[in-house]
């Protein structure tokens, strides 16, 4: 298999890295249509709370997968799990569109798609997420990660609008089709990827899953560096996912902003994130990444304990677009400081436990904000996740190795 790109190559003029990324946006979005087209159907099919377990039980299998998927990804590399990986998500998404073309499918029917969907989820998030470190040098990993924070934000900007054409114009099946069509054509834009083999040498995980799974957990554990910075990403995200997601909407309703009064919030938000991954995608590198990154979430900390508290939608969107800056530039930063640290042999098994709480644990949460907000408000809920947040700021600044820890140049 062909090299990378030659390490001198900047990432965004690099036609290799531009194909990755035109590739990973498509998938983005269709993921995006996808999950707007499965709570379409399944407001329709039963209540808004039925809707919402069928939304959220794709979580389920990711948060106890997800680390199996990080072992299949060092056996046998992200190129090969990730291309296998994207045509089933694809297939998936074709077989729920021809269910809604012959009958009316029932919330379990949906709840089924979801949970296979996200059964092949867990497989696919640590190859997709473990793929930047084999298609450049270290030293544009940090530029990548930013580029990659950009194509998440797009996704997050198009998808949903996309997803409403698509019902739109041809019905829940359209837009699952639609979906369908975004995912399966990032399979052969994928495929024209140039992926770097791993370094000679690099041993394989065990064939028991169970110890390859052992061995990578042990392999953190014993990183000066990996060690607090997984922790530090896990209470980072169990502390930001919940108020950013179901809580804002709680918190809207709360506060009277009603439906657009959110949107301008979650506007900001998004601002926020992309102007930081754009300016990582530009500059490349920040010097003092440990640093950085745990200044980064302080602000993000004080900020979303902010949120609960601002007393107009203005003041709302200007706090949440500094939560944006800080979440797109620490995730970019955490994303390549733990690619570059993480021994070749154990990247997909890093990436996996370090996505661990974002993708799988923290939309398990969901309910315990939900009830937490109704008894007691937003304000000592947003307060008690940023206190969350802040054990993760703790954990980076307690660390020497970590908090002096840089990209390289």
């Amino acid at each position: 298999m062909p090299s990378p790109s030659a390490p001198e190559a900047a990432a965004h003029r690099d036609p290799n890295v531009l194909r990755w990324l035109g590739a990973y946006t498509a998938s983005a979005v269709g993921d995006t249509v996808y999950f707007v087209a499965l709570s379409w159907t399944a407001v329709q099919a039963g209540t808004p709370a039925q809707a919402g377990v069928v939304t959220a039980v794709a979580a389920v299998p990711r948060a106890l997968l997800m680390l199996g998927g990080g072992v299949l990804t060092d056996r046998y590399g992200p190129r090969p799990v990730v291309l296998g990986s994207s045509a089933l998500r694809c297939l998936i998404v074709v077989v729920a569109a021809g269910m809604l073309l012959v009958t009316s499918p029932g919330l379990w029917a949906l709840g089924a798609v979801a949970l296979l969907f996200g059964t092949v989820d867990a497989v696919f998030l640590p190859a997709a997420g473990a793929l930047p470190a084999r298609i450049t040098a270290p030293a544009q990993l940090a530029r990548v990660h930013g580029m990659r924070g950009l194509a998440t934000r797009l996704a997050t900007v198009l998808g949903g609008p996309l997803g409403g054409l698509g019902i739109a114009l041809g019905g829940t099946a359209g837009a699952f089709g639609l979906a369908a069509l975004l995912i399966g054509g990032s399979v052969p834009v994928l495929w024209a990827v140039r992926v770097a083999e791993a370094p000679a040498g690099t041993p394989r995980p065990p064939d028991a899953v169970l110890s390859g799974l052992r061995d990578g957990l042990r392999h953190i554990a014993r990183h000066r560096v990996l060690r607090p910075l997984v922790l530090a990403t896990a209470l980072g995200d169990l502390g930001f996912v919940g108020p950013m997601n179901l809580g804002l909407t709680l918190l809207a309703r709360e506060q009277g902003w009603g439906a657009a009064g959110m949107g301008w919030v979650l506007a900001g938000f998004g601002a926020g994130a992309g102007a930081a991954s754009l300016l990582l995608a530009l500059r490349g590198r920040v010097p003092r990444a440990g640093l950085v990154i745990a200044a980064g979430e302080l602000v993000g900390c004080l900020a979303i304990a902010g949120l609960a508290h601002a007393p107009s939608v203005v003041l709302a969107t200007a706090v949440a677009l500094v939560i944006g800056l800080a979440a797109g530039l620490g995730g970019a930063l955490r994303g390549a400081l733990l690619q570059v640290t993480a021994d070749p042999a154990y990247v997909g098994r890093v990436t996996s436990v370090a996505a661990l709480a974002g993708f799988g644990l923290a939309p398990l949460t969901f309910p315990l904000v939900g009830a937490a907000v109704e008894r007691w408000s937003a304000g000592p809920v947003f307060a008690v996740c940023a206190a969350l947040c802040g054990l993760g700021v703790l954990v980076t600044l307690g660390s020497g190795p970590l908090r002096r820890a840089e990209l390289p140049r």
